[in-house]
Order: structure tokens, then C-alpha cells, then sequence
């Protein structure tokens, strides 16, 4: 006898071997028991997680001469053998997807009228009924609405949402879940032990973590991984071979040269991705799960449960998670989710996943937000290491670049006080040496002016209740020095900064007297018209 898969091989005959599904076998054993049979069924959910086998199970049982007191068919009665072999007058399997003109519908409308010749109902499966066209869909519409009293529709389909409503109100929906991994790693260990295969428990739940809550694609995968190291035991390392999968200890190295700019080291790890053959929408779905994971992390002490992760690992990830800043990570996550999408059908899905490691790897090459944390966070450390930072000399237009490399640098002399104002004079000059992702907030500001003390004086008008965004983050020491090197680099000199927030609720370029007042109580000066 040829080789039979192990999805084919193990596919669940009654409703007890049906797993992850226990809301909808539940409710199905109480309708055979009380003798509550609908008409017309609709079973919808993801791929593989047991749409077509249950209505084939609920096909048995309801034309099994001797079904079980729970509602499960007894496998033994001329009825269930048929069926299962496929060879049943009272079942018919369809599928939509290749049969879906009005000529197949028609033949079902003329076969109904026909009493079963075994069991006690004729029962049409129609699988992916969302391919269906829409005038074979109103053929089947009035037959569903009232069928004769043996016949019964079973409906399934993965996009629910393509199916007209005429059609779904007709039906009783039953939405089947995604497995968990844990039901999904019990169910390949118990047919493991049957099939007196030796698997790692770590294989066995990387495979069902794969599976991505869907049981026939985890035996699939099984069943792939078995057969490369045929008659050997089947380890954790020899999966990721198989399945192109990326090891933790990859990701934790690419994300500490991604922490610290190393681009030609992350281009390396690519290299050498790209050199063992893995799936590059693999590694870029792991490495974002990876990141996800450490953002949880650094959320709750108290994830060991949602992570599903060993302590070992768990312990592993935190370690990891000291050396990046959760809004850090909320961009990397961000950047990666983008590429995820953009690479499914690119051709050229290197260079997309190289373009996206730089972008992490060099926050200053983006204007928003995210971004901004990124390079402050980076600052930061490096403060914190006691490394020197220095803006180098951006090209026209563009932002700084952070070196990390030490710069002797002789002290500049203060500004005198005419200077300063000098400097509010030019204040578009200014602007113009800004980065524009720091500009854009910078030029917010509502009036430039000087204090007693020689001070540049930057005042935003945000009255209580209104957004404070644009002050707030100028008011940012970071950013203060940004704006300080910005003045330097035109006159030389160094120039003390001070952000204002006026909350009063009047605007203070209302009037020159009303300004006078408001910046008279604050010890500022400003100048008049003749100056």
C-alpha cells in the first residue's frame, strides 16, 4: 500500500478526536442527541483547523444506524463504512472552487427531490462556497431556504465575508478557532508515540508554533521533517534546518548590531541567511515575533504564560531586553511589519529586507516620531557609556549623523547679550541649520526674543486643554542642544536656550503692549521697532 500523509492517516473519524474545536462538537453531539438537526450549516475559519472533517463527521453520525450515546457515530454500520470510504450515495462532497457555475447547483436542485438510499438524510458538503458565482448562488437559494426534510446543506469556506447575505442568513454559522499550540503539540506527541517516532519536545513545539493555529499544516510539517532524517530521531536543530527557520541566538545577535549601527555585520547576517537557503519571509516574520516577545517583556514581569517560552529562554530574553527601550522597539516592530507585507510577492526580496535593517540601524535617515526616540535613546546610551557624541556635518538638507567617535574640540566663548539678539533677528537662519524632523516642531514657536540674563528665549502660545506636543518636545534637553549647535555653527559663539510655555490663553503677538507686560513679569527684554 502506498505511503498515506499523516493528515490523511490521522484525520479525526468521530467528534472526539477532533481537537481545539469543543465549543462547536459540543454543541453539534447535543443537536444529534436531542434530534435537532438543522437544514443548512455554514463552517468558517482559517485553513486547517477541521471545517470539512467535522461536517463529515456530523454526515456519519446523522445517517449511522447505531450512533453512540454522545453523539459519535459507531463506524461499524453499512452507512459509516460507505462514507468513509467515499463511497456513499447519500454524501456528496463538492468543490466550489472548480464547480462553481450555475450547472452544478442546478444538478444539486434536481438531486434533492430524491429520497436517501441508506441513511436518513441526504447531505451536500460544499466546500470554499465563497467561490461560488452569484448566479449559482441564487439557484441554491431557495432550495436552502426550504429543503425537503432529508436533506441537509453543510456550507464551508475560509472568507466568510465574500458570501451574500441571503445566503448566511439561511445558515447556522459556526466559526471555528485557531489551535493553540499547546493543543496542537499534545495532538503531534500522541501521534508521535502511535507512529514510535523519537521527536524533542522543542521540535515538536516549534513545529506546532509554525503551524500557526492550523492542525493539518503541523502534521504537514511533521510529517516534511520526518522524512528528510528518516529513521533518526528528530531534534530541534534538524527542524530549523528543514523548515528554513532562523535560531533565537541569530536574532539576538543581529538585534545587538542593530542597537549599536553595525550595518555591515546586520548585511552579514543577511549573507549568511541568505548562504544557508533559509525562507526570507521566515526570518523576517521570526524576527519580528522576536522583538514582539522582548517588547512583552519589558511590559510585565509576569508574562511566562502569554510568551509560552521556557524559563531558560524567558530569563534569556530579559537579559536582552536591558539593552533596548520599548518606543525602540515599537519601531522595529513597525518597520518590519511594513516589510513584512511589502516582500510576500516582491521579486527582489533581499534588497527590501536590507533597506529595512539600515533604516533600523540608522534612525536619522526618517522624520517622524519614532524615529526621534530612536536617535535620542541611542544619544543616551552612549552618554551613559561615557562615549562622546558629536553631530557630524550633514549634507545639504539632510539630518546629522551620529559619531560615536571622539572629536577635541576647543571650548567657544558665550555670546554678549547683543549677540543673542542678533540671533533672534535671524531666526529663519537658524532654522535652517535644524534637522527637519526637529524643525518642524521648532518652527511652532510664536515669538523669539531676549531675557535679562542673555538667554534666547523661545516662547509657544498653548493655552490649557490644547495640544502641547510642539513645546513640549522643543523643551527636550536633547533638543535644546541641537538647536545651541545650530546657533554655534552660524555665529561661533555659545548661546544659552530657554523654552517658554505660555498657557495664559491670549496669543502673545497680539499686541506689542500686551507682549511688553507678559514678558516685563518674566524679566525679559524686548526690543522696540527703532532697534
Amino acid at each position: 500500500m502506498s505511503y498515506m500523509a499523516l493528515y490523511r492517516k490521522f484525520r479525526p473519524q468521530v467528534f472526539s478526536d477532533v481537537k481545539g474545536q469543543d465549543h462547536i462538537v459540543t454543541t453539534l453531539q447535543n443537536q444529534i442527541k436531542t434530534n435537532r438537526i438543522g437544514h443548512a450549516y455554514l463552517f468558517t475559519g482559517t485553513r486547517g483547523t477541521g471545517k470539512t472533517t467535522v461536517a463529515k463527521i456530523l454526515a456519519r453520525t446523522i445517517n449511522c444506524s447505531n450512533p453512540k450515546e454522545d453523539g459519535s457515530p459507531c463506524m461499524e454500520c453499512e452507512s459509516c463504512k460507505a462514507i468513509s470510504a467515499d463511497n456513499s450515495m447519500d454524501v456528496r462532497e463538492i468543490d466550489a472552487a472548480s464547480n462553481n457555475g450555475v450547472d452544478s447547483i442546478r444538478q444539486i436542485v434536481e438531486e434533492v427531490k430524491y429520497t436517501p438510499q441508506v441513511g436518513k438524510y441526504k447531505v451536500y458538503i460544499i466546500d470554499e462556497v465563497h467561490m461560488l458565482s452569484i448566479g449559482a448562488f441564487n439557484a441554491l437559494l431557495k432550495t436552502l431556504e426550504e429543503p425537503p426534510s432529508y436533506v441537509v446543506f453543510i456550507l464551508a469556506t475560509t472568507e466568510v465575508h465574500k458570501i451574500p447575505i441571503t445566503i448566511l442568513s439561511r445558515c447556522q454559522r459556526y466559526d471555528f478557532h485557531r489551535i493553540s499550540i499547546d493543543t496542537i503539540a499534545a495532538r503531534l506527541q500522541e501521534l508521535m508515540d502511535k507512529e514510535q517516532v523519537q521527536v524533542e519536545d522543542k521540535a515538536i513545539r516549534y513545529i506546532a508554533k509554525a503551524a500557526d493555529g492550523s492542525m493539518r499544516d503541523g502534521l504537514s510539517l511533521l510529517d516534511q521533517c520526518i522524512a528528510f532524517y528518516i529513521n533518526q530521531p528528530l531534534t530541534y536543530d534538524n527542524v530549523l534546518k528543514v523548515l528554513g527557520a532562523i535560531d533565537t541566538e541569530i536574532f539576538s545577535r543581529l538585534l545587538r548590531f542593530i542597537i549599536n549601527g553595525q550595518v555591515t555585520e546586520c548585511i552579514g547576517i543577511i549573507e549568511e541567511i541568505m548562504t544557508q537557503g533559509r525562507d526570507l519571509n521566515q526570518f523576517v516574520n521570526d524576527f519580528t515575533w522576536y522583538l514582539r516577545n522582548l517588547m512583552l517583556i519589558k511590559s510585565s514581569d509576569d508574562m511566562e504564560d502569554v510568551l509560552e517560552m521556557s524559563s531558560d529562554n524567558i530569563a534569556l530574553l530579559k537579559e536582552e531586553a536591558k539593552l533596548v527601550d520599548t518606543e525602540v522597539l515599537m519601531r522595529y516592530i513597525q518597520v518590519l511589519s511594513a516589510l513584512s507585507n511589502d516582500i510576500k510577492y516582491a521579486s527582489q526580496k533581499r534588497v527590501l529586507i536590507e533597506i529595512a535593517i539600515i533604516k533600523l540601524c540608522k534612525p536619522q535617515m526618517e522624520a517622524d516620531i519614532s524615529a526621534l526616540n530612536n536617535r535620542i535613546a541611542n544619544l543616551e546610551k552612549k552618554v551613559e557609556e561615557g562615549v562622546p557624541v558629536v553631530m557630524a556635518a550633514p549634507a545639504s538638507g539632510s539630518a546629522p549623523v551620529a559619531s560615536a567617535e571622539p572629536l577635541k574640540k576647543e571650548p567657544l566663548p558665550a555670546a554678549i547679550p547683543d549677540e543673542v539678539k542678533q540671533v533672534a533677528q535671524k531666526w529663519d537662519s537658524v532654522l535652517g541649520k535644524l534637522p527637519i524632523n526637529i524643525k518642524m516642531y521648532v518652527k511652532a514657536v510664536n515669538t523669539v526674543t531676549v531675557n535679562e540674563a542673555g538667554e534666547l528665549v523661545l516662547v509657544f502660545d498653548q493655552p490649557e486643554g490644547s495640544d502641547r506636543l510642539a513645546g513640549d518636545l522643543v523643551n527636550r534637553p536633547e533638543v535644546i542642544e541641537e538647536i545651541k549647535r545650530a546657533i554655534e555653527s552660524l555665529i561661533q559663539k555659545t548661546v544659552e536656550v530657554r523654552v517658554e510655555i505660555n498657557s495664559s490663553g491670549f496669543n502673545s503677538q497680539n499686541t506689542k503692549t500686551d507682549v511688553r507686560d507678559f514678558f516685563a513679569s518674566r524679566g525679559i527684554e524686548i526690543e522696540s521697532d527703532a532697534d
